[in-house]
């Protein structure tokens, strides 16, 4: 996180959009948060963070616009008000985390987005290629991330039990990120999925349809397994 950190320092994002799967849970339906602020805090044990960032709402709206445009089912969301200190929807520990690593350091606005289980994976590619294109119109700098941990099925003793499929998920994906063919896990079957109990499919999905559109050098900077879900961390580059 530390080493993709440094790279986002280097790049320098104007916007950073975030594919989470735990803020808004919508049914059969893509959101786009696009309150005017995000807040939120994390806490374990005695230690405790708290993050607020500014929200790219032209960004939000012109990518709710192409979406509709493309007859995806997308939701714009705010919270509390239209505008001001209190349009603030709760930030979610899927976008505080990253943003922790690579936003706090440089003020940059966030645009999250939430993947939807209940859409066919193929919409939230589509998805993914109407950000990217809303970012190349913006003609800004836009870093796009997509937060997941992996298989959750890794530890008899774990809240979602064991399965050796998890480990085949994993697998996969190592493999469709190392040979630069994100979209190859667009083919996992339901069964692999539902065994492997993953969070990352549906912002992969999203991510694979950006790469569709922006060309980008894949780099696989770690995988682990400290506990029942798989952690993996990854950077996407332009050629140079």
């Amino acid at each position: 996180m530390r080493a993709i950190a440094n790279q986002m320092q280097e790049a320098k994002p104007d916007t950073i959009v975030v594919a989470t799967p735990h803020n808004l849970r919508l049914l059969k339906h893509i959101g786009v948060v696009l309150s005017e602020n995000m807040s939120g805090t994390l806490s374990e044990g005695d230690a405790s963070v708290t993050l607020r960032a500014r929200c790219d709402q032209g960004l939000g709206k012109r990518v709710v616009s192409m979406a509709e445009r493309r007859g995806l089912p997308v939701v714009g969301a705010n919270f509390g008000a239209l505008e001001g200190p209190m349009s603030d929807l709760a930030m979610d520990w899927g976008t505080l985390v990253p943003l922790w690593f690579f936003g706090r350091r440089r003020k940059c606005r966030v645009l999250v987005v939430t993947p939807s289980r209940g859409l066919p994976l193929a919409q939230n590619l589509e998805f993914g290629k109407v950000v990217a294109h809303a970012a190349e119109e913006a003609r800004e700098r836009i870093a796009f991330v997509a937060s997941a941990d992996q298989a959750h099925a890794h530890l008899r003793d774990g809240p979602y039990g064991y399965s050796p499929r998890a480990k085949e998920y994993d697998q996969l994906v190592i493999d469709a990120i190392s040979g630069n063919s994100l979209a190859s896990i667009m083919r996992m079957s339901r069964d692999l999925v539902e065994a492997a109990k993953p969070d990352s499919l549906w912002q992969m999905s999203m991510l694979a349809g950006a790469l569709e559109v922006v060309k980008m050098d894949p780099e696989l900077l770690s995988y682990q397994v400290p506990t029942y879900y798989g952690m993996l961390c990854a950077g996407f580059r332009r050629p140079a």
